[in-house]
């Protein structure tokens, strides 16, 4: 997998934000069965960067924690089976590597979150990464049944990772 960082927002993670959000992002896509070399771009933002962008492709007029942008459309979440078909022009030529989407996480969210759910930085990042994964997949939680399916993936994939909710930075 590819996934490219770029880190706009001022803040220090107590971890590297590439090493950790590859190993969430590659837990999903290993966890979906993503037949694909797939690639992924993050950008760590503030909150008044994601807030701009939540007001500018959702209509949300205020900051957000994470954002994410497919590529893709999914006829099942989760079913690579018709990419190639459905989104030709999400390979790229030269590679065929997958192009999945973006991920916008506010960096300023990520501590806040942290201390205010009462587990660590790094496990809020992953956590905020595999969800946003989860939405490039094709997933989605408006309803009560798809949220329950989102959290059970979200969780399986930190637990795969021993990033718990006990784990200190």
């Amino acid at each position: 997998m590819i996934f490219y960082v770029d880190m706009e927002a001022e803040c220090e993670f107590p971890f590297s934000p590439e090493e950790v959000g590859l190993q969430a992002a590659e837990a999903i896509l290993e966890m979906e069965g993503c037949p694909y070399e797939a690639a992924v771009s993050l950008l760590i933002t503030d909150d008044a960067g994601i807030h701009e962008l939540n007001r500018k492709f959702r209509g949300v007029d205020k900051p957000t924690d994470v954002l994410s942008f497919p590529n893709l459309d999914y006829e099942t979440p989760g079913d690579f089976s018709k990419a190639e078909e459905l989104s030709a022009d999400c390979f790229e030529p030269d590679t065929g590597v997958l192009n999945l989407g973006d991920i916008v996480i506010s960096g300023e969210r990520v501590f806040a979150q942290a201390r205010e759910y009462g587990h660590s930085v790094k496990r809020e990042f992953a956590f905020l990464i595999a969800h946003s994964m989860l939405h490039l997949c094709g997933y989605d939680h408006m309803e009560s049944d798809e949220a329950a399916v989102m959290e059970r993936k979200q969780e399986q994939a930190l637990n795969a990772l021993h990033i718990t909710r006990e784990e200190e930075d």
